[in-house]
């Protein structure tokens, strides 16, 4: 796996550039500041905003909850002093 971008640079390209934040965060059903936080990798994106971004951009949940998933797992995968032990076979 390579380091994938957080979801908020990935949603940035859906976004027409002449839109204002606002009416974006309008549009999603939140505010502009929650908006602000997942564009600007404050905040990751949860089930609900997934939802909320499929229905405001056209398309589906499952692309924004994957790449939260993978953003999350690559900087977790980072971590140097991640332990656990294998417990079964």
């Amino acid at each position: 796996m390579h380091n994938p971008p957080y979801p908020g640079k990935v949603l940035r390209a859906y976004l027409p550039e002449q839109l204002p934040l606002i009416e974006v965060a309008t549009g999603v059903g939140v505010t502009g500041q929650t908006l602000s936080a997942v564009l600007n990798d404050r905040a990751g994106v949860s089930s609900e905003m997934a939802v909320r971004l499929s229905k405001a951009l056209g398309t589906t949940a499952d692309i924004w909850l994957g790449l939260q998933t993978q953003y999350h797992r690559w900087q977790v995968m980072k971590k140097p002093m991640l332990r656990a032990q294998r417990l079964v076979g």
